[in-house]
């Protein structure tokens, strides 16, 4: 089994050590290298690579006056000037390159990354027009790694991995409020990389003050409440926006399941889109209480919409053993891979093998298929397969008519394509 590098939407940003592949080079690198010229404070790799994230074996030389958090010049194992990148000795991943350049830069760059991120999603796709939910940075993605920022209404959701981004988190929100026109801001640092890394979320409490424990929003003609307290990771997954309309598109006069509903985004869409029926299905009695409010908010008819609190697993199997089958079914779970350990990966496949099988066993013949997967660590080769071996022992066939991923707003730099995450197939079931 293949396993790609874990790019982090629903997680943050960055790769793992054991992906990183440094070109070829047949230049041999000089016996003595002249360190006394290079803008401090410095750190040279021991490859020659364009990926952002450099790994201890990766790291070369560091000038002694590097501090955890500095900017720092980043210089080859030719000393040639490669770019510039956010250095913590205390981190997995001790520096950060946020651009790959032989000009000399300096903070001035991030102010440059904010706006040519704010400016794709309000200029070129026009995001404002149709919703006030979006990735405002998609960490590597946007050349500002260690960082994602989703806007909720008048309210940014920063999610950040690295004491250097942290560090210069105030002094970057007046901009993006300026840009966008926000006015809070929240912001999460994981409990144990916060530790590790050397970050005090406490440090932000006067600037977090004002915010909204919950907050609404639109995208397209549909409303939805964000509950940043009660709900996972941000509360609200703005990577499914397009994928949720599409299949809005797709349902009309169908009997719909929706397997791992969270808070009812594709349910809804469904709903909207003129299903008769749809069963949201979800684990978390809280989320199953935030779909019934965006249900409500929608002035949805809880005759179309049912939903049921239970193991999506469970449910699945016994619709199975009662001979039930939908026109459409959705699977949307939570990520099962979530470590390279092989035993542990190869477990997190069983499972999307298993749901994916029973999932597909109750759809009819000639009805959609849509599932998902988050799971980083998985390709979209591998997830396919895996999709395709599950249905192929029912004995059915997949007729898959496309693959997709996240909408517009989480770009990916083509030296970091390992942030990639997202991925769904598309098909009937035959």
């Amino acid at each position: 089994m293949k396993i790609a590098g874990e790019g982090l939407e629903r997680d943050g940003g960055g790769m793992f050590e054991d992906d990183v592949r440094p070109e070829k080079n047949e230049k041999q690198a000089p016996a003595v290298i002249d360190r006394s010229q290079w803008a401090r404070p410095w750190a040279q790799l021991k490859f020659v690579s364009f990926q952002p994230a450099i790994f201890p074996r990766m790291l070369g030389e560091v000038s002694r006056d590097a501090k955890p958090g500095d900017l720092v010049s980043v210089y080859d194992k030719f000393g040639e000037r490669v770019g510039i990148g956010l250095f913590n000795p205390r981190a997995k991943m001790p520096l950060r390159v946020v651009t790959h350049t032989s000009q000399i830069l300096g903070e001035e760059y991030f102010e440059t990354a904010i706006r040519r991120a704010v400016a794709l999603r309000k200029d070129w796709f026009k995001l404002d027009e149709t919703t006030d939910a979006y990735r405002v940075l998609n960490s590597d993605g946007d050349g500002v790694s260690g960082l994602t920022i989703d806007r909720y209404g008048d309210t940014l959701y920063c999610d950040v991995y690295s004491l250097g981004i942290f560090q210069r988190l105030p002094k970057w929100l007046p901009l993006l409020h300026e840009l966008l026109g926000t006015k809070h801001v929240r912001v999460h640092v994981d409990h144990d990389l916060g530790s590790l890394e050397g970050i005090k979320p406490s440090q932000m409490k006067e600037i977090t003050a004002s915010a909204p424990d919950k907050v609404k929003i639109k995208e397209g003609g549909v409303k939805y409440e964000v509950d940043f307290a009660e709900g996972h990771k941000t509360g609200f997954f703005c990577d499914q926006r397009d994928n949720r309309k599409r299949f809005g598109t797709l349902v009309k006069g169908m009997r719909v399941l929706d397997l791992c509903s969270y808070t009812g985004g594709f349910s809804i869409n469904a709903a909207l889109g003129g299903a008769d029926e749809i069963t949201a299905v979800d684990l978390d009695e809280k989320v199953i209480a935030q779909g019934r409010r965006n249900a409500n908010l929608n002035q949805i008819s809880p005759n179309k919409l049912k939903w049921v609190h239970t193991d999506a697993f469970a449910y699945a199997r016994q619709m199975q053993k009662n001979g039930e089958q939908f026109d459409a079914v959705l699977c949307d779970p939570p990520k099962f891979v979530m470590t390279r350990d092989p035993a542990f990966a190869a477990e997190g496949m069983r499972k999307y093998a298993d749901l994916n099988t029973i999932a597909a066993s109750l759809v009819k013949p000639g009805g959609l298929f849509v599932t998902a997967s988050c799971s980083g660590l998985v390709s979209l080769e591998d997830f396919e397969g895996c999709v395709i071996k599950g249905v192929h022992r029912l004995n059915r066939r997949l007729q898959i008519f496309d693959r997709t991923g996240p909408g517009v707003d989480h770009p990916v730099y083509s030296n970091c394509l390992e942030s990639r995450y997202l991925k769904l197939l598309w098909a009937r079931v035959l």
